[in-house]
């Protein structure tokens, strides 16, 4: 299957592009995808609850992809 990755603020920051085109095997969730692209999330180097979006709604990290979905990593943001 194929997906579409778009990346955020810190997220976009750390792979050094906006978006990716990645295969990824049938049955992957969202919170699979999430620990392929930043196995370092596990020791808490990329700090803060992400928020999932899959196909501009948002989702859980069990949610299954499917063929051409497009995957939004959304950091938590501060401002001031």
């Amino acid at each position: 299957m194929h997906v579409r990755v778009v990346l955020f603020a810190m997220l976009r920051e750390q792979k050094g592009v906006s978006e990716l085109e990645l295969d990824v095997a049938p049955g992957t969730t969202v919170g699979g995808l999430e620990a392929r692209l930043y196995p370092s999330r596990q020791s808490g180097s990329v700090p803060g609850k992400l928020l999932y979006a899959v196909n501009q709604a948002y989702v859980t990290r069990d949610h299954e992809l499917q063929d051409g979905d497009e995957v939004a990593f959304i950091p938590p943001v501060s401002g001031g």
